[in-house]
């Protein structure tokens, strides 16, 4: 059976989305190699150089609950043309920003114009593609959106050491401008049914009010000094009050920008809650551990790359036959050991210090990526299995939109607490250096050869190293502990777990990885 629409070169056509989901999803780990470099460069803290990541992706959450209202009001290939090229200005003017502010101003739009590029990447594969081949679609965009991620840490790092940073943004220009051109193209004369729909404007509002003071709390705080700060106390004001209004409206209004009642079923609640929890743990993981390589291990960029790399190979190996056999077991126990894998090498990583090889970081990191290999598709069936077929775009975009949250609103958390507690063992391994104590004479004279300001020098960043190495381990140890904790979590769902998505089903999901 051929589809409603077919472009006039498949094959091209085929290639320029996913050319653009590849763009969209690289950029989401290509800074985070990166993030060092920019610090140095535009004078800012590392803590401060997380909003790069943090500020593109709380916009993205944002932005993905729209894809439906702008679908219907511009059509599908519309709506990817124009993102894709906001997305390529949005790329070109990160890399001409010249300081902190207009590079996270200028990542937010990127974010937010990134929001819809999924999804309707998705809807417009498989409308070309025939029913009994849409599972290749599927697999195809699952193996960009896997492939992607891997190759942003080793890009970032090559580029940064190689040339300079903000060429890790320049390479979307090119191509977005092909991808938008060819679908364009291709896809113009595909039928669209356009609508006025009706915009939510109360959950709209409320929902940016809400989730971006939120994100400036957690983002500024630290440098604020807290809630001893009156910018801090009104802005935490202004989220909590406005996300109390957003979620009364949501679960309340005919026709939600949100639809918060589907936390009504039982496995959508419980897959939901397990997929945001996980993927913040992950998230984190993803942006801590090239910055502890960085700052702490003197790694360069490119070198921290090729040791987080190895955390894709599972997944490019195992992704099709995880989408082809899961359904045959039942899906708990897969994710479960999913999260084992992502638990018991986050507490390897406690148990790692200033010595470790490279060697050790990237076994570490190819263990876990057989975790993520068995992560999202089993923990995204569980949350779609008991909705409606009229139900599973609206669930997918939610739990998307949750997922995202919570990656950004851990990242800030997570790169905080890596400071914090930092600093406080650096005061407690201070306490143990006196003129006094023999050790610390010994040391010094080891050190310094007699020179008390070359080894009182040595032993401040001795102790500076510990503390952070102390500090990288606690967290782990709690991401560990916390993806243990998750299983129990994922067993509060009920089988059957069928999978949902499908034109049987009532459509593809929204978002995906």
């Amino acid at each position: 059976m051929k589809p409603e629409f077919q472009p006039r070169n498949f094959g091209l056509c085929t290639v320029a989305l996913a050319l653009a989901t590849f763009m969209q999803v690289l950029d989401t780990t290509i800074a985070n190699v990166s993030l060092t470099t920019i610090a140095g460069n535009l004078g800012v803290s590392n803590d401060q150089s997380t909003w790069v990541i943090t500020s593109f992706a709380v916009s993205n959450a944002i932005a993905l609950p729209l894809t439906g209202w702008l679908t219907r009001r511009f059509g599908e290939v519309k709506l990817f043309v124009i993102a894709t090229l906001l997305f390529s200005l949005a790329s070109f003017l990160c890399g001409i920003a010249f300081n902190m502010g207009s590079l996270v101003g200028f990542r937010a739009l990127q974010g937010f114009v990134a929001g819809p590029m999924y999804p309707i990447t998705q809807a417009l594969l498989l409308s070309i593609y025939p029913p009994d081949k849409r599972s290749h679609a599927l697999a195809l965009l699952a193996t960009v959106t896997v492939v992607a991620p891997i190759a942003g840490p080793i890009l970032g790092g090559w580029i940064t050491d190689n040339y300079s940073w903000p060429w890790i943004f320049f390479i979307n220009v090119p191509i977005g401008i092909f991808s938008a051109l060819m679908v364009w193209r291709q896809m113009r004369s595909k039928p669209a049914k356009l609508e006025a729909p009706r915009m939510d404007y109360v959950g709209l509002i409320t929902l940016i009010l809400g989730v971006g003071a939120l994100q400036l709390v957690l983002d500024k705080g630290n440098d604020e000094d807290w809630f001893n700060s009156g910018f801090i106390v009104w802005t935490s004001i202004i989220s909590v009050i406005s996300l109390a209004v957003f979620i009364i409206w949501e679960w309340t209004d005919k026709d939600p920008i949100v639809n918060l009642r589907l936390f009504r079923h039982r496995n959508f609640s419980a897959g939901t809650l397990a997929l945001m929890v996980a993927y913040a743990g992950f998230f984190s993981i993803g942006v801590l551990v090239p910055q502890w390589l960085q700052t702490q291990m003197h790694y360069t960029a490119t070198w921290s790359g090729l040791a987080t790399a190895p955390i894709g190979i599972f997944p490019i190996i195992l992704t099709t036959f995880v989408a082809k056999y899961a359904s045959k077991v039942d899906l708990r126990l897969i994710a479960s050991a999913a999260f084992c894998a992502m638990g018991i090498t986050s507490l390897m990583r406690a148990g790692f210090d200033p010595q470790v090889d490279f060697y050790h970081v990237a076994l570490v990191q190819l263990i876990q990526g057989f975790g993520v290999a068995f992560f999202f598709m089993p923990v995204l069936t569980i949350v779609l299995s008991d909705l409606a077929g009229n139900e599973i775009a609206a669930g997918s975009g939610l739990a998307t939109f949750l997922r995202t949250l919570a990656g950004s609103f851990a990242t800030s958390i997570t790169t905080y607490m890596w400071g914090h507690r930092a600093i406080i063992h650096h005061s407690q391994l201070t306490e143990h250096f006196t003129p006094y104590n023999p050790s610390t004479a010994s040391l010094t004279e080891q050190l310094g050869h007699g020179d008390m300001h070359m080894a009182a020098a040595q032993i401040e960043r001795l102790i500076q190293q510990q503390a952070y190495q102390i500090s990288f381990n606690e967290i782990m140890h709690a991401l560990g502990i916390l993806f243990l904790v998750l299983i129990a979590v994922l067993w509060l769902a009920k089988p059957p777990f069928q999978r949902s998505y499908g034109p049987k089903a009532g459509g593809a999901p929204a978002a995906g990885h």
